[in-house]
């Protein structure tokens, strides 16, 4: 027998800055400049943020109930039933993408590169130029990647990954989101089978497309500057 908290609804979306929590202490030091310089402590706190979303995510999926011998009797035990792909977006994704895989520790895995080429100071397309990932066809799809500010790497990762087929379930994981990236979101992702999670929810995004009051650049903050 299958157990499920899924919802056949429109997409919802939970924003964990509604509720304050233990999430809101990582967000803090996520955001808090001092603490955030210290790479190791910045990639070690997007990975808690996956992991609390990963819990949270754990609760929309579908169980099945098994017989699991003790020492002293039959138990019997929930276990996911889902087929679950964990994909995430290079290179600030790799650490939140690590706090998922920690709780979902049997899922498979999908990694994309997608980033920023400048035709001008503030101007630029998003280009995809990696993709490792299993099949996707009926299975739960978790795509994470720490920065919402516009949206487009986002919808360009998923088209991408839909390359490898159609999955059931998805859910959009972000730490930090421009309203604008979640309206955004809304429209490009199928209304019926996505949920979105995001850590907090921001006004706005400058010129040249940084979330404000955002964080700075979360890749930069994990794994130092680029050329």
């Amino acid at each position: 027998m299958i157990f499920t908290n899924q919802t056949d609804q429109s997409m919802e979306v939970i924003n964990f800055d509604k509720t304050p929590s233990l999430m809101s202490q990582i967000m803090r030091e996520l955001r808090q400049k001092g603490v955030q310089d210290d790479p190791l402590r910045f990639r070690y706190n997007l990975q808690r943020a996956g992991e609390i979303m990963a819990y949270e995510i754990s609760k929309r999926l579908r169980y099945e109930v098994i017989d699991v011998e003790t020492p002293l009797d039959i138990a019997k035990c929930h276990v996911i039933a889902d087929k679950i792909v964990l994909a995430t977006i290079f290179r600030a994704g790799l650490p939140f993408h690590q706090g998922f895989l920690q709780y979902f520790d049997r899922a498979e895995n999908a990694f994309v590169s997608a980033y920023r080429k400048y035709r001008e100071k503030d101007r630029f397309d998003v280009l995809i130029e990696y993709l490792a990932s299993p099949r996707l066809d009926g299975k739960t799809l978790i795509i994470c990647d720490p920065m919402l500010a516009t949206g487009l790497s986002m919808e360009l990762s998923y088209r991408a990954l839909l390359t490898k087929g159609e999955p059931d379930r998805i859910h959009v994981a972000s730490v930090i989101a421009s309203q604008q990236a979640v309206d955004y979101i809304k429209e490009v992702f199928p209304d019926d089978k996505t949920t979105v999670w995001i850590g907090a929810i921001d006004d706005h995004i400058n010129a040249h497309s940084y979330i404000v009051p955002g964080l700075g650049d979360a890749g930069d903050l994990a794994y130092g500057t680029k050329d």
